[in-house]
């Protein structure tokens, strides 16, 4: 699914913003493929409302929708489809966590439930782990796929 170039700049990523969690989205077609990487606010939503937003970057991420909005224009004018969407898990395993899940299945299912789910793990600034998940709509939830 993702090709060896996409994994290694997604881990490039995910090792050099440790602690803090990275996040992307993977955009191609037939011709390849295009890691964007996006700017985690997390720790800006944190510092404005503490009381909305208890995590930090370590914790969670937050791509503003107007970056998405502009890489999904982008992605469409390229003739390029949403393949996936990743962050990174710091210091821990590469599952698909209870918040993942509420954070995308706002409105019952994700807004493209055709793109994987890529979750990385990074400890001791080395990553350990690289899992993706798909929502099936058969089940509600997300199942895991392989993403190499």
């Amino acid at each position: 699914m993702l090709t060896p170039e996409s994994i290694e700049a997604i881990s490039t990523q995910a090792v050099a913003e440790y602690p803090s969690e990275c996040c992307g989205i993977v955009t191609g077609n037939a011709s390849g493929q295009r890691v964007n990487p996006c700017r985690n606010r997390q720790d800006e939503l944190h510092a404005k409302d503490p009381e909305h937003h208890p995590r930090t970057s370590r914790e969670a991420y937050d791509i503003d929708r107007h970056e998405m909005e502009r890489i999904f224009s982008d992605a469409a004018a390229q003739g390029e489809q949403v393949l996936c969407f990743y962050h990174s898990h710091i210091d821990c395993g590469a599952y698909f966590s209870q918040m993942d899940k509420e954070v995308l299945t706002v409105f019952g299912e994700p807004e493209l439930p055709e793109a994987v789910h890529v979750v990385v793990s990074v400890q001791d600034r080395q990553v350990k782990e690289i899992s993706g998940y798909l929502w099936s709509g058969e089940k509600q939830d997300f199942v895991m796929v392989t993403v190499k």
